[in-house]
C-alpha cells in the first residue's frame, strides 16, 4: 500500500510539473493574435472616434450648444452635465482611442517596417487630446495613454501643459510634419480612412490643426507669428474635396447611429429656438437641410423650443416641432464624421485677419468660408446671401460674432465645438434655458466623471479642488 501511495505520488508530481511547465503553452489560443497590426487599430481609432463623437455631437453636444434641445430623458439639456442620459458622457471615447492611438505611435517607433505611422499616430494624439481638453480642462495626458508601462492612476496635467509643453498638442503637431517629411520607404500607410494613405494630407491636416488650436489659445499666448508662418506656408485644407472627414453610410454598421436606433430615441431631439432664429433671421436656406417642417404646419414651416423644458411638469406635443432632416436617419450616406473641414479652416483664417493676427483679407476668407460651408452641407447658396443677411461687417465685434455664427451654424453635429467656440467668443448668444439645474448659467467645462473619483481617487481630489469641487461653471485656461 504505501508503495502505491509512493507511485501515485510521483506520478501527481510529474504531471502537476509538466502542466506547469507547460501552461503558458497550453494556455495560448494559436489562432489569437499576440499583437495588432498599426492599419487595423489607425482604422479602429479613427472610425471609433468619429462614429462615437458624432452621436455624441447630436445628443448632447447640439444640446449645449443650442442647435437642437431634447423632449424628453432631457437632464443634461437642462444642464446637469453629471447627468448623462443618451449621451454626455465622452471621456471613455476620449480615453479608449487615445490608449488604442498611443499603441500604435509606440510600433513605430520600435518596429521599422511601421516607421510610417509614427506621424499620423502624432497628429491624431494632438487632435484627440484636443478636444479632450477643451472640453474638461486639465486632464490625465502625460501619463495617462500608455497602459503597460504606466500607472493606472495618472496625475492630472495642466491645460496649458497640454497644449505648449514638449509632447503636448502643438509639439505633437510639429513633430508628426517632421516625421512624415522625413519618411523616405516605400512601405504604404493603411487602414488610413481619412486620407487613404496620402501623407501630404496628413501634413495639410496637421496645419489646420495649428491654425484652430493656436486661434484657440490666442486670448492667453501672443500666436501670431506661428499663424502668419502657417498661412503664408499655404499648406492647410482649403476644399472639401481635402476635408479630414469620413462617409456614412446607408446601411448598418456604417451608417449614422440614429439612423440604427429606435425612432423614440431620434425623435427626442428637435430644432432649438435658438437655432431656429438664427437661421431665419439670415433667411438661411440650410434650415430645410437639417431639419423638417413640423408635422402640424400648413405651410411647410419649423418650429424651435426653447432648450431645457422640464419634461415632468411641461407638456409638449411632437407635432408642433421640426425634427432632424433625413438626412441623420433615413438617407445618412450624405453624412460626415467630421475631423475638421475647409470651412472651419477659413471661418478660423478670418477670425484671426479681423484680430490682426495675421496680415489677410478677413472679408474674403469669411466669404470663402460661407460659400464652402454651404457645399458641405449640400445646400445651394442664395445668390444674395453674402451680400445681403449674411454680408461683412468690418467693424470689430461685429464681424467676430459673424464670422463665429456662420461657424456655429455649419457645425452642427462636430462633436461639442459649437459650444466650445461660444465659451472662447461669447457668440453666438445663447438662450437662458427653460429650466435649468444650473442656477441659469451655461457650463463652462464638462465635469469630470464619477469613475475617476472611484479608480484615480487621489490625483481626481485635486483636480476637483482645483475646479472647485468638480464645477461646471469653472472656466478652462483658454478661457479666463
Amino acid at each position: 500500500m504505501k508503495k502505491f501511495l509512493y507511485i501515485i505520488t510521483v506520478l501527481g508530481a510529474f504531471v502537476i510539473s509538466s502542466c506547469t511547465k507547460d501552461f503558458e503553452a497550453i494556455n495560448t489560443n494559436p489562432n489569437a493574435p499576440v499583437s495588432v497590426q498599426p492599419s487595423l487599430l489607425l482604422r479602429q481609432v479613427i472610425y471609433n472616434f468619429g462614429e462615437e463623437m458624432s452621436y455624441e455631437g447630436f445628443v448632447a453636444g447640439d444640446l449645449l450648444s443650442q442647435h437642437r434641445t431634447a423632449l424628453d430623458f432631457n437632464l443634461f439639456d437642462r444642464h446637469a452635465l453629471k447627468s448623462p442620459q443618451l449621451g454626455g458622457n465622452p471621456w471613455p471615447v476620449f480615453y479608449t482611442n487615445l490608449r488604442d492611438n498611443e499603441i500604435i505611435l509606440n510600433q513605430s517607433r520600435t518596429t521599422d517596417a511601421f516607421r510610417v505611422y509614427e506621424g499620423p499616430a502624432l497628429i491624431l494624439k494632438a487632435y484627440i487630446a484636443a478636444g479632450l481638453t477643451d472640453l474638461f480642462g486639465d486632464v490625465p495626458y502625460f501619463e495617462a495613454f500608455d497602459g503597460v508601462n504606466s500607472t493606472v492612476t495618472p496625475a492630472y496635467n495642466e491645460q496649458e501643459a497640454i497644449y505648449m509643453n514638449e509632447g503636448g498638442i502643438l509639439d505633437n503637431l510639429n513633430k508628426g510634419i517632421v516625421a512624415i517629411e522625413n519618411y523616405n520607404d516605400a512601405i504604404q500607410l493603411e487602414g488610413d480612412i481619412l486620407f487613404n494613405g496620402d501623407l501630404n494630407a496628413w501634413i495639410r491636416f496637421a496645419n489646420s490643426l495649428k491654425i484652430k488650436h493656436l486661434l484657440r489659445i490666442s486670448d492667453r499666448v501672443d500666436v501670431s507669428a506661428d499663424l502668419q508662418a502657417v498661412f503664408n506656408d499655404d499648406n492647410y485644407i482649403k476644399t472639401n474635396t481635402k476635408n479630414a472627414v469620413f462617409d456614412f453610410t446607408n446601411s448598418d454598421p456604417n451608417s449614422f447611429r440614429l439612423a440604427q436606433l429606435r425612432i423614440g430615441d431620434f425623435n427626442n431631439f428637435v430644432l432649438s429656438e435658438t437655432m431656429e432664429d438664427i437661421l431665419v433671421d439670415l433667411n438661411d436656406p440650410r434650415i430645410e437641410t437639417l431639419f423638417r417642417p413640423f408635422s402640424n404646419s400648413t405651410s411647410g414651416e419649423f418650429n424651435g423650443l426653447l432648450n431645457g423644458v422640464d419634461a415632468t411638469s411641461t407638456s409638449i406635443t411632437l407635432a408642433d416641432y421640426s425634427l432632424a432632416s433625413s438626412m441623420f436617419r433615413e438617407d445618412t450616406s450624405t453624412l460626415d464624421a467630421n475631423f475638421i473641414t475647409a470651412w472651419e479652416v477659413h471661418f478660423a483664417l478670418a477670425e484671426a485677419a479681423a484680430k490682426n493676427l495675421i496680415s489677410a483679407n478677413a472679408q474674403s476668407l469669411y466669404e470663402t468660408g460661407i460659400t464652402l460651408a454651404f457645399e458641405y452641407w449640400n445646400t445651394e447658396l442664395p445668390p444674395n446671401y453674402i451680400s445681403g443677411p449674411a454680408s461683412f461687417n468690418a467693424s470689430g465685434a461685429s464681424s467676430i460674432e459673424q464670422i463665429i455664427t456662420q461657424k456655429w451654424i455649419a457645425n452642427t453635429i462636430n462633436g461639442y465645438e459649437g459650444w466650445i467656440e461660444y465659451r472662447r467668443t461669447g457668440f453666438p448668444e445663447l438662450r437662458t434655458i427653460s429650466a435649468s439645474l444650473n442656477n441659469d448659467l451655461i457650463p463652462t467645462r464638462m465635469p469630470y466623471p464619477d469613475e475617476e473619483a472611484a479608480l484615480n481617487a487621489e490625483n481626481y481630489i485635486k483636480a476637483a479642488d482645483a475646479t472647485d469641487n468638480n464645477s461646471i461653471n469653472v472656466k478652462v485656461w483658454w478661457d479666463e
